[in-house]
């Protein structure tokens, strides 16, 4: 079973209790009714990147739904939470790619997001053979493998969040949700 389809969501919850918390960052991303899955990192090749309205109408209640997530989650007031996926397609969408997951405190959702792209974007270069000095920065790298002619796109999603105020559970999460091949 390789998915052809894949959809980027994110979400957010705050409640008393951590697993309620957790659910309603599930239900802020649309994808609460699906016994979740986490698989690792692959972007499998020839999958298409669809809407987030669209991909949830795809899904069924119960369905077990592979996914790649990043969570984080915090009950001090005011503690900056983020969690991000990152994601790195190559040019040649016959060969596969790379989503990688962040989740970090004390970090805005903008760095958040740039780390998890760039790593996402780094695996793929190894496995693509493109030299580069990780040492550095990213929007350097970044030019570097999309002029290299291998990497078609990198993106990210990106959730951050303060913890509440009042000292109740804060979840972030950043989802990138595979579409079985049957729906």
């Amino acid at each position: 079973m390789v998915p052809q389809k894949i959809f980027l969501t994110k979400g957010v919850g705050v409640n008393k209790d951590k697993l309620a918390s957790f659910e309603l960052a599930l239900r802020d991303a649309g994808i609460e009714k699906c016994n979740l899955v986490c698989v690792s990192s692959i972007f499998p090749p020839n999958c298409k990147i669809i809407p987030k309205e669209d991909g949830a109408k795809m899904l069924n209640p119960g369905e077990i739904t592979y996914c790649v997530m990043a969570r984080n989650e915090s009950n001090e007031p005011n503690r900056l939470i983020s969690a991000s996926i990152g994601l790195a397609i190559p040019k040649d969408n016959s060969h596969y790619g790379y989503l990688s997951e962040h989740h970090a405190f004390g970090e805005k959702g903008e760095r958040s997001g740039d780390y998890a792209e760039d790593l996402a974007a780094t695996m793929l270069a190894t496995t693509l053979g493109i030299e580069f000095n990780p040492d550095t920065a990213w929007e350097e790298r970044e030019q570097l493998y999309k002029s290299s002619g291998h990497i078609f796109k990198t993106t990210n999603i990106t959730q951050s969040a303060e913890g509440n105020k009042e000292g109740l559970w804060t979840t972030v999460v950043a989802v990138a949700v595979f579409i079985n091949p049957a729906s």
